[in-house]
């Protein structure tokens, strides 16, 4: 494995000459962000020494004074002095209004926060991130960290953002620094249970109950009261679980490189099944905000076709100017009648109350229990979605929307 990571790490680690060059456009961009009593400071993975070559991003922290500043007029000031230095700004809406800008080839994130002394003083979750970075580079993990993130960005699990739901940067920083090594994060990570619980810093506190939803349990070092894995979805915990034990029996470049997934592979993967595809045209809009509409649609499918009964195999999406959605199921359509669960014998006025509701309908009993036997109005998956999409809470997300479907 030695061998393998050493040549992955000389393709994804940036160059001296890229480092230099990302650090010239920082300081330019820096010194055009003049705020009285602000100070502005790389931040991010290019502060940290985490960043992957090839990035375009750039993130910059805006530190303003306690004593000259309030919380709620930070993001204003800030929006002011980045258009008349800038001109063109886009706001991004988080804990706090943060923003974004183009400038020499990269896009920059510049996010206002108090300047603090210390973590308790934070008036917002942004607030602490100068803490975060100071955190990961006393550890000097930069090249273990790197490899954890083209990891996961190659396997589909890398983002926090809320259409991603998968591992923020600073989240594999503290699993790298708590396990030792890139080696050691995938041994352990391919031993993971549901809710994993790790306290890196030994804090040795107990998380309230909202903050505990999350597959992966992580007590931030910087922070003992943030669970700093909230944002983590099961499905992209799964995902980095199932990746890391691939890898661990077969450890190959091949992991590090992102696949795109063809729709010959998901023909291959549904022969024998019926495919359900749709092809998506959003809105226009911020990322963030297509993003989590798409999400958000995606599993109100999903959820929908397992209520009423169908079974998915396997369904998936992705987005790329436009988005695909697809379900993988059962080939023979449903039979035309579905069984209708009512209340258990014992509940004898609710027992004739549902006999009243279904005495149009075949009615049995079983298991205790009384049930009807009610018509299906629709049998097979494409006919429910078509039904779905007519619906306004998707309809309206949408530019335009192809259902298409097969049987590979």
């Amino acid at each position: 494995m030695k061998e393998t990571l050493k040549h992955v790490l000389a393709k994804i680690k940036p160059s001296e000459k890229e480092e230099q060059e990302v650090k010239r456009i920082a300081n330019k961009i820096l010194g055009r962000i003049k705020i009285k009593d602000a100070k502005p400071v790389l931040g991010g993975s290019g502060e940290k020494g985490t960043w992957l070559r090839g990035t375009h991003d750039i993130d910059v922290y805006v530190k303003f004074s306690p004593k000259k500043y309030e919380n709620g007029e930070i993001s204003k000031v800030l929006r002011k002095s980045l258009t008349r230095s800038f001109g063109k700004v886009d706001t991004l809406h988080g804990s706090r209004d943060y923003y974004q800008i183009k400038q020499y080839g990269y896009t920059v994130e510049i996010v206002p926060i108090i300047n603090i002394k210390k973590v308790s003083e934070a008036q917002n979750i942004t607030d602490i991130s100068p803490f975060h970075a100071e955190w990961v580079k006393k550890h000097k993990k930069g090249d273990e960290i790197r490899l954890a993130k083209a990891f996961c960005r190659a396997n589909n699990c890398y983002g926090a953002e809320s259409h991603i739901q998968g591992f923020s940067g600073y989240v594999l920083e503290i699993l790298v620094i708590h396990y030792g090594s890139f080696s050691g994060f995938i041994r352990h990570v391919s031993k993971w249970k549901p809710k994993e619980r790790l306290d890196p810093a030994k804090h040795g506190v107990q998380l309230n109950e909202a903050k505990t939803h999350s597959p992966l349990i992580l007590i931030d070092p910087v922070q003992n009261d943030r669970n700093a894995a909230a944002a983590l979805s099961k499905d992209k915990y799964n995902k980095l679980i199932k990746a890391a034990q691939n890898f661990l029996k077969k450890p190959s470049e091949d992991a590090f490189i992102k696949k795109d997934i063809t729709l010959d592979d998901i023909r291959k993967k549904a022969e024998g099944k019926k495919l359900v595809r749709l092809e998506i045209t959003p809105l226009e809009g911020k990322e963030d905000v297509i993003g989590a509409k798409l999400l958000k649609s995606f599993e109100f499918i999903r959820k929908q076709l397992a209520l009423e009964g169908f079974k998915v195999h396997s369904c998936d999406w992705k987005w790329d100017g436009k988005a695909d959605f697809w379900f993988i199921t059962e080939k023979e359509d449903l039979s035309g009648f579905k069984e209708h669960k009512g209340p258990k014998l014992s509940q004898e006025k609710h027992v004739k109350k549902f006999k009243e509701k279904n005495k149009d309908y075949e009615i049995y009993q079983k298991n205790g229990r009384i049930y009807s036997k009610t018509p299906r109005d629709y049998r097979n998956p494409e006919q429910f979605i078509k039904h779905l999409l007519t619906l306004e809470n998707l309809k309206k997300k949408f530019i335009d929307i192809q259902l298409l479907w097969e049987t590979p």
